[in-house]
């Protein structure tokens, strides 16, 4: 299965197209730093209190991977820094995912690796971690992370599909990134937008028909600007 680094804002509208449901991490993770986007499995793990979570899975990731530490939202410490983002760096990992907290910013964004969390903040975990095998699993705040998973995220935000779909996922992103990429062109050249549409015969028509949505108007003649 290839994993072509789509735009999410493309994956969104695909998955909306094809009735897929749309799984999105919370809005409150946000990337440390802007990154062009990044798509590959699921590498999903429950933090508990011990580094050593983390280099299991990252030592079990294929390359591509994208780590999703799930450290329950907490704003009381950091559960990942510039160590743990090296090392998945350095074993091919796309990016991570921390649903909690962050340190070592400057030094994470020196690596160039993506990261999306609730923010920074200095300390590290205090807890003494349980005895036990890890969890494979992650939850970004109600949303279910398994590693029959795919992780996309870019500026935008992240979110999870299911393996299964993404290959129809991914083509009918393809199909909407390149409608959209066109009608840019066209704008580019002097051709606005209203008139790629005729928008003034969807005005027309509207006004023959009142429940005419510009929605159900851009699908009968294919245009991306709505799915």
């Amino acid at each position: 299965m290839t994993f072509d680094p789509l735009p999410t804002a493309a994956l969104a509208d695909a998955c909306v197209r094809l009735g897929v449901p749309l799984r999105l991490g919370p809005t409150s993770l946000r990337p440390i730093a802007p990154h062009a986007p990044i798509v590959g499995p699921a590498m999903p793990v429950t933090h508990a209190g011990s580094v050593d979570v983390f280099l299991e899975a990252i030592d079990q990731a294929p390359p591509g991977a994208v780590l999703v530490v799930d450290n329950g939202g907490r704003d009381d410490e950091a559960c990942v820094g510039d160590l743990v983002a090296l090392e998945a760096r350095e074993a091919g990992l796309a990016g991570l995912i921390v649903w909690g907290r962050h340190r070592d910013t400057a030094q994470i964004v020196e690596l160039g690796i993506p990261l999306h969390s609730r923010g920074a903040l200095p300390p590290g975990p205090r807890r003494v971690p349980p005895a036990g095998r890890s969890m494979r699993t992650a939850w970004l705040d109600g949303v279910e992370v398994t590693a029959d998973d795919v992780i996309a995220a870019d500026d935008d935000g992240v979110l999870v599909i299911a393996a299964s779909a993404w290959p129809q996922v991914a083509e009918a992103a393809r199909q909407i990134q390149a409608v959209e990429l066109a009608q840019a062109e066209r704008m580019r050249g002097g051709e606005s937008l209203r008139a790629q549409l005729d928008f003034s015969a969807y005005r027309a028509r509207q006004a023959a028909e009142p429940d005419l949505s510009l929605r159900r108007y851009l699908a009968e003649r294919g245009g991306a600007i709505e799915v």
